[in-house]
């Protein structure tokens, strides 16, 4: 398969309409020099460092953070604290399938760092029935939401989202911090406050897929009538890795220094999840490009990745030992009929459908 030669899209990604030269439409249009994002980061660190002022002691907590216990979200926890000083409650949505050393990781450095650590684990009967369901019907979920995660990981923010702004809104936390890397998000995401009114049918929006796919059983791991109304100004989101220096081997050294510790048995784009390798798998075979490759293409268009690393961890194959765990689990019965059902209901219109995408 024909693969950008500037970044690492595939022929086969929405949109990237490689031309003569190789190069996809994604590069094309980016104009923007490293001086022109540096300039955007640094006014983003300044807004950042004056929220922070205004909103520090001023609860019992400063800031929520969505901990997944990967290396960077654990990053942006270490960031929060140890940068900004601020008092942070970190939750971490439990899935079923966080890697043990992850768990682990998590415990370790929330006593480093002096945080409270809430963990979620929701009742594995209602993820079986999501998750199953949102890898063999992953169109409950946008386009352009599958073009930056599998079926299976969009149902799994979904609920994390949910959980994390049900209990921003419960402890009057101010801002919500999220770990996305410059590949997962746009500069213009990094500080984002949405009015009480945008705030809602954002919230509604983000759990009408789950609800195709699993009913009202979502419902509970969303804010209700009543957390709406404890909060006169909705939570401010952040991501600061958006504005922050991003270097894989510098966050590894630090977060190494507390005690993290990469997991040996999850996929080279999760440091997390055993779930990924699953919903990885699924994507790949129903759409024809792997769901990280628009992040690790960012990434290396952003100078944050060499070319040769980011498609090396695109072509590496899921570890088979882990997808058939998670099959079981799930009550998947056979691997092969699942993707050749996943193939087969590929039809062309939904190819086409997706090809003008941004």
């Amino acid at each position: 398969m024909r693969t950008c030669q500037r970044c690492v899209l595939p022929a086969s990604f929405p949109g990237a309409v490689l031309d003569a030269d190789g190069v996809c439409a994604y590069c094309r249009r980016d104009r923007a020099t490293e001086a022109s994002r540096e300039r955007q980061r640094e006014g983003l660190r300044a807004r950042f460092r004056a929220l922070c002022s205004e909103h520090r002691g001023r609860g019992p907590y400063d800031c929520l953070l969505a901990w997944s216990g990967g290396k960077d979200s654990t990053y942006t926890l270490s960031l929060l604290r140890r940068r900004y000083g601020l008092r942070v409650l970190a939750y971490t949505f439990d899935n079923g399938f966080v890697a043990p050393q992850a768990m682990e990781n998590m415990h370790r450095i929330s006593e480093a760092l002096g945080v409270d650590h809430v963990i979620v684990r929701p009742r594995f009967d209602l993820l079986r029935v999501l998750f199953f369901r949102a890898a063999e019907r992953p169109e409950a979920f946008s386009l352009k939401a599958l073009t930056r995660a599998s079926g299976v990981c969009n149902a799994c923010m979904g609920m994390a989202k949910g959980v994390g702004l049900q209990l921003a809104l419960r402890h009057a936390v101010p801002i919500i911090a999220y770990g996305w890397s410059p590949g997962q998000a746009p500069v213009s995401s990094a500080l984002f406050r949405r009015s009480a009114g945008m705030y809602r049918p954002m919230v509604d929006a983000l759990m009408e897929p789950l609800q195709r796919l699993a009913d009202d059983d979502v419902s509970p791991y969303f804010p209700a009538i009543d957390d709406w109304e404890r909060v006169e100004v909705p939570p401010l989101d952040v991501a600061p890795l958006l504005f922050c220096r991003y270097d894989e081997a510098e966050i590894a050294d630090e977060i190494g220094a507390l005690g993290w510790r990469r997991p040996p048995d999850t996929d080279p784009n999760s440091s997390n999840c055993l779930l990924n390798a699953y919903g990885n798998a699924m994507h790949r075979a129903r759409f024809g490009f792997h769901p990280y490759a628009l992040e690790l293409a960012n990434l290396v268009r952003l100078g944050a990745m060499a070319r040769h690393e980011a498609l090396a961890r695109l072509e590496e194959p899921e570890d088979p030992a882990v997808v058939a765990m998670v099959r079981l689990r799930l009550g998947v019965a056979d691997a092969g009929a699942c993707y050749e059902r996943a193939v087969a209901t590929t039809s062309a219109e939904s190819i086409d459908r997706t090809e003008h995408l941004p």
